[in-house]
């Protein structure tokens, strides 16, 4: 596969993620406007649409900030740190919102007859995303396009 290739798949791969991420999470968020939502409030499926948006959102990010690296950069352990920070983000983001259904939750049965969002679902979802966001900047801030690392560039204070 020729470079020329290579980077319109790459191409493609980012516009494909934004566009499935973006539908997931419109769909899951707006699902009782839309007229999709199954049960009453935020259920389940419209969970797990939501999870999958994310995801399809951080693998845009991340094939993003792969195209702008050239392809003889030295990997660099602050960007080990944040593509590793951006996965753990992003599990964890996965056991908070599906908690319920895996039974670790706060809603779970027999007392609930169906999972249902609540505040600590949304703060460790939210903690899932604020990982995944930290992980993406370490992973974009990291040696690169640049000869030094960005603690260099940031206490030379360097352009």
């Amino acid at each position: 596969m020729s470079k020329e290739q290579t980077k319109r798949v790459h191409h493609i791969a980012i516009w494909a993620s934004l566009l499935l991420g973006s539908a997931l999470s419109v769909m899951s968020l707006a699902a009782e406007l839309l007229g999709l939502d199954l049960t009453p409030g935020f259920g389940i499926v419209q969970m797990f649409q939501l999870l999958l948006g994310i995801t399809f959102f951080t693998v845009a990010a991340f094939l993003y900030l792969k195209r702008l690296r050239p392809a003889n950069a030295p990997r660099s352990l602050q960007a080990d740190i944040g593509g590793r920070l951006a996965a753990t983000g992003l599990i964890f983001a996965y056991v908070a919102g599906l908690s319920d259904l895996i039974g670790i939750g706060t809603h779970v049965e027999p007392s609930f007859e169906r999972p249902f969002v609540g505040p600590l679902q949304l703060g460790g979802l939210g903690l899932g995303v604020l990982s995944i966001i930290v992980g993406i900047v370490l992973y974009y801030t990291s040696r690169g396009a640049r000869d030094a690392s960005s603690m260099e560039f940031l206490v030379n204070n360097q352009q």
